[in-house]
């Protein structure tokens, strides 16, 4: 009798240690949610805009969410996925966090599957007929296996040139249109000791919006058709591209080392120093013609300049087509949210207002970093006040009506991983003159072939 009281009483014991500890296995791998919807404290991740953009999004914030404290976490470009990932792995320092719908950085194909699904928020925020009041592609490239795992912010497009109108007028400069006046604007800068353009050639991914202005100029599309498998990469057009691609180097227009600089910060630096008087950049450096942010960029340069008349040009006709204007975009960034944080909550609560509220869009709008997300966002140019608003309004409000308008011509969205570094190698070879226009462009359609 005492023994089998005693048998009784250890089964007991082994079983409510058994028990102890599976429920200790359980809750080391759950996440308890210390915030709430309007109260936690945000750690939010992510490469872009950058300061002081990003914590004007959050001083905005704060008007309805004061108890909601965002900390912006900012990385490079080329560090973010290695930073991010351990972060979110551990479940520390990371509440919210930036996506990309490429194949890029951030991209939500890798690091969807860390993210809450947004569905149910946005619904809640907007009414079951979000889907109409927001930007498509905000919604279709963010949904992984039929859930909202981020919320896009606005989408920027690229294809054009920013030059310095200030140095262009001091030099008599004239604007180029074609391959003979940039090249002859290059020559009298580099006379000034300016650089007349630059490019940091040792990032792929601005290689690449390069290379597409240039495939758009030679035959509109194409490149766009080629990341579909509608046209070969070996297509003549292409291979025209990549000897266009080849001569600026060649011919002096791509600065002397540009295979060894970085577009950020290196050719960026050089522009808002005013030491380069033309850049590949996009729409999202539209926000540098805003005061404090070309005076945070001039100071990031390490420069004491004063903030200068900049503006976006057409990328020159070095095809001699008359194609000229071609942008392309996609989805810039979008906010996901961390499955693993104590802050869910409340980083839902900042990722659904940075990505759908009127008040979110608004300031993502009259930042003029990204096109917003919201359809009723536009900028209200009563109160964006630029650099030089006399030189500078039309142009930007005629440029970004043009980015919108450009039609079915995504950026990095059709291209997979492994086409992403097939372009990226194939045009920093054909640049420094170790693969062959014709060569390269079988590489890529080689590329495209074992993808299939």
């Amino acid at each position: 009798m005492k023994k089998t009281k005693v048998v009784v009483v250890g089964l007991l014991a082994l079983m409510l240690m058994m028990t102890a500890v599976l429920t200790g296995c359980g809750s080391s791998k759950k996440t308890e949610d210390t915030s709430s919807e309007m109260k936690g404290e945000v750690v939010w991740w992510g490469w872009t805009p950058g300061s002081p953009t990003n914590e004007k999004y959050i001083a905005e914030f704060n008007k309805e969410y004061p108890d909601i404290k965002v900390t912006w976490k900012q990385t490079s470009i080329d560090a973010y996925d290695a930073a991010l990932k351990p972060a979110l792995a551990n479940g520390k320092g990371v509440d919210a966090f930036e996506v990309s719908a490429g194949s890029g950085n951030g991209g939500i194909q890798v690091f969807g599957g860390q993210a809450i699904d947004l569905t149910d928020a946005v619904k809640k925020a907007l009414g079951d007929d979000y889907k109409d009041k927001l930007n498509e592609a905000s919604i279709t490239t963010m949904t992984v296996n039929g859930q909202l795992k981020a919320l896009g912010v606005g989408t920027v497009y690229s294809g054009n040139l920013w030059i310095n109108q200030d140095l262009f007028d001091k030099y008599n400069v004239k604007i180029p249109t074609n391959l003979d006046e940039w090249k002859k604007a290059c020559e009298i800068f580099e006379k000034n000791g300016i650089y007349g353009f630059v490019q940091g050639a040792g990032q792929g991914a601005f290689n690449i919006d390069t290379f597409h202005a240039i495939a758009d100029n030679v035959s509109p599309g194409n490149f766009t058709k080629a990341t579909r498998g509608e046209v070969q990469w070996d297509d003549d057009s292409i291979v025209k591209a990549l000897e266009l691609w080849k001569g600026l180097f060649d011919d002096g227009i791509m600065q002397k080392g540009a295979l060894g600089l970085q577009q950020y910060p290196e050719a960026n630096n050089l522009f808002m120093s005013q030491k380069a008087a033309m850049v590949m950049m996009g729409s999202w450096y539209t926000s540098n013609a805003l005061p404090d942010a070309m005076k945070s960029a001039i100071e990031s340069a390490a420069s004491k300049e004063e903030p200068f008349t900049m503006i976006p040009i057409q990328f020159p006709d070095i095809a001699g087509t008359g194609n000229t204007g071609s942008m392309f975009g996609d989805l810039d960034y979008s906010t996901a949210v961390s499955a693993k944080s104590n802050n869910i909550k409340a980083a839902t609560t900042f990722a659904v207002w940075l990505g759908t509220s009127q008040s979110g869009q608004q300031i993502i709008a009259d930042s003029l970093n990204v096109v917003p997300s919201l359809k009723s966002a536009t900028p209200d140019w009563d109160n964006v006040k630029l650099v030089n608003p006399e030189k500078q309004n039309e142009p930007i409000k005629e440029y970004l009506k043009n980015a919108v308008n450009s039609g079915d011509n995504p950026r990095f969205g059709g291209i997979n991983a492994d086409m992403n570094q097939a372009l990226t190698d194939v045009l920093a070879g054909v640049a420094g003159g170790t693969i062959t226009p014709s060569n390269g462009a079988a590489q890529l359609a080689k590329t495209q072939a074992d993808s299939e």
